[in-house]
């Protein structure tokens, strides 16, 4: 489990999810954010300059996580 940076939300991303360099967004505040390793998750702030909305297919919104209560 991995806490946005920005917000401290709890955010549903799974190492086995996320491959390095992936920009990932959270859902409460909407920072976008940089994988910077997968196991275990380690994210930065994406710098604006640095970020091309273009790629937005590289992009995923994460959802809130639900406790861990997965069905």
């Amino acid at each position: 489990m991995v806490n946005c940076p920005e917000c401290e939300t709890d955010l549903d991303i799974e190492e086995d999810e996320v491959d390095e360099g992936e920009v990932v967004s959270c859902p409460e505040c909407g920072s976008d954010f940089e994988v910077i390793t997968a196991n275990p998750i380690e994210l930065k702030p994406v710098d604006d300059e640095d970020y091309d909305d273009d790629d937005e297919d590289d992009e995923k919104v994460v959802k809130e996580s639900d406790d861990g209560d997965d069905a």
